[in-house]
């Protein structure tokens, strides 16, 4: 199984193929899904410190280019699964947003 490591949180096994924002939400990490894991509000993105994750799917290249998040390292976590081991660090969780998560994203 990959690890996870979230900094300020821990590391974590993660079940292949899990998606990145519900493997951080199971685990303990406040990371923020407003829009529900739809790729509309980019609450749950994630710095990519070490490890890959896959290329951008369209939506998720849509939404960061029209936000103009153009750092190559921030992902945005309901868009992408785990399958190797990764370093990650949330950019906006509950704690430092003091905001609701939002609704669980679907799997």
């Amino acid at each position: 199984m990959p690890t996870v490591h979230v900094k300020g949180y821990g590391t974590f096994e993660v079940e292949e193929g899990k998606k990145l924002v519900l493997a951080l939400e199971d685990n303990g990490v406040d990371i923020l899904h407003r829009c529900g894991g739809n790729a509309r509000c980019t609450t749950c993105r994630c710095e990519v410190n070490e490890g890959e994750l896959g290329p951008k799917e369209a939506p998720e290249a849509a939404i960061l280019e029209n936000k103009d998040i153009t750092d190559e390292n921030i992902r945005l976590s309901c868009q992408n699964r785990v399958y190797s081991d990764l370093t990650v660090t949330p950019v906006m969780t509950a704690s430092n947003s003091d905001m609701e998560p939002g609704r669980r994203p679907v799997d």
